[in-house]
């Protein structure tokens, strides 16, 4: 048997074809074995703690969403608040105020003017 590379999530249609199997073994009532890995009480115990696990994952990706959307929102009220802040500034000190420049703006005077580009004549 090959090695099995248990770092990657098995396909959901094997472990639907597991449960199956699993399902279908439980009619089997002369099903006997000494591999004790194999046993019906193993495979049941496995079963649970693999729904439990689901369960617990299950839990913790919502609880997840929730905190990456709450972050989110979070990131967005910052954002406002420092472009309503920056508004202030703006009107309080006007656009060329060292407040303005301290505050991440560029000052109004130190914006460089258009320059108009010369059309170059075709020499024929």
């Amino acid at each position: 048997m090959p090695n099995q590379d248990t770092t990657r999530r098995l396909r959901l249609q094997a472990i639907s074809q597991d449960v199956t199997s699993f399902h279908g073994l439980q009619t089997v009532s002369t099903y006997d074995t000494t591999r004790s890995n194999a046993s019906v009480a193993n495979i049941q115990q496995a079963y649970q703690a693999m729904l439990a696990e689901q369960q617990a994952e299950t839990e913790k990706l919502a609880l997840y969403r929730a905190a990456v959307d709450a972050a989110r929102l979070a990131e967005w009220e910052f954002h406002n608040a420092v472009l309503a802040m920056k508004e202030v500034v703006r009107g309080q000190y006007g656009s060329d105020s060292d407040q303005a420049q301290a505050i991440g703006l560029k000052k109004k005077s130190n914006r460089k003017r258009p320059s108009r580009k010369k059309s170059v004549a075709v020499a024929s």
